[in-house]
């Protein structure tokens, strides 16, 4: 497939479902921001066996054929461009609609695109089955960051956008989108770290039981976050920047808040020996936040 058609675009998939009208809106409001092109996209897998699975497959007692899937595909990334357009009028939108494995699709758009914005399911085991099918595999293998739109829940109040951050020189791609997704929309950053680290821990026991102000390794732990967000302050001073400590698994601290607006994790190249932890705590983040994720590909190791 011809993945120019993507190049330096938004891609938003869509499936004519209420997430995917939310992907919609979120992908709408980023293109405005960034004065990018926005694609909706539409793919839709053709088997044989399926036929009959799909609204109105048997026409006259035939089956549906893959013609007949394109059009259907066509119709639903029209009306998603169109929702675009009223949401965001002057927005540039073109409606794609291709026959194929959606997961695959998608993988090869991102190659070209600056961005893929996908909708999911509501919480739960149940309605976690399409994330598990579709979305993780797209998270594991886009080339470009990938924004999976999960509804928010609560009424806390705005927290801002929130990125994990491991202190690595790999890792300064992650954190670049999240002060420029701050700056583009004018939230506040936090920057957090999660430590599992029973020196740490016993450190911090140590100071509260001693009423020292600050343990020595957790202040080794705030300098190496420091130091990651240096140079960033300089190039998006209108910024708030906040950072973070927090005792626990990576999903739980950046999964379980409500009142966050966005979630941004890395996630190392798929050719890496991390791959594994790093695609499970990527997973593990997506089933567990109540509001949008951004999975952005962190530089290889070298």
């Amino acid at each position: 497939m011809d993945t120019v058609v993507a190049a330096g675009g938004i891609v938003v998939a869509v499936d004519g479902s209420e997430h995917s009208e939310r992907a919609v809106e979120w992908a709408a409001e980023q293109a405005d921001l960034e004065h990018r092109r926005l694609l909706a996209v539409s793919a839709v897998e053709w088997r044989p066996e399926w036929s009959t699975f799909w609204p109105g497959a048997m026409v006259g007692g035939a089956p549906v054929r893959p013609d007949d899937l394109e059009r259907a595909g066509r119709a639903v990334a029209d009306e998603a461009a169109a929702l675009a357009s009223r949401l965001r009028p002057g927005l540039a939108v073109e409606a794609v609609a291709r026959v194929g494995d959606p997961r695959q699709v998608l993988v090869d758009l991102s190659a070209d695109a600056h961005l893929l914005v996908m909708g999911s399911r509501g919480r739960g085991p149940l309605r976690s089955m399409l994330l598990g099918s579709v979305s993780s595999t797209v998270v594991r293998e886009a080339r470009s960051p990938v924004v999976v739109c999960r509804p928010r829940t609560g009424t806390a109040p705005s927290s801002g956008v929130v990125v994990g951050a491991d202190g690595t020189p790999e890792s300064l791609p992650v954190i670049r989108f999240a002060f420029e997704q701050a700056s583009l929309r004018g939230l506040r950053l936090t920057v957090l770290h999660a430590y599992w680290d029973a020196v740490v821990v016993a450190a911090e026991v140590r100071r509260r039981s001693e009423s020292l102000s600050v343990a020595p390794e957790l202040e080794d732990l705030r300098v190496v976050l420091s130091q990651t967000v240096a140079g960033f302050g300089e190039q998006f001073p209108d910024v708030e920047v906040s950072l973070q400590l927090a005792h626990g698994l990576v999903d739980e601290a950046l999964g379980s808040n409500r009142s966050w607006d966005l979630v941004v994790v890395g996630r190392h190249p798929v050719d890496t020996v991390r791959r594994v932890l790093t695609g499970s705590i990527a997973n593990a983040v997506l089933e567990q936040a109540h509001t949008t994720v951004a999975m952005v590909p962190q530089s290889p190791v070298t």
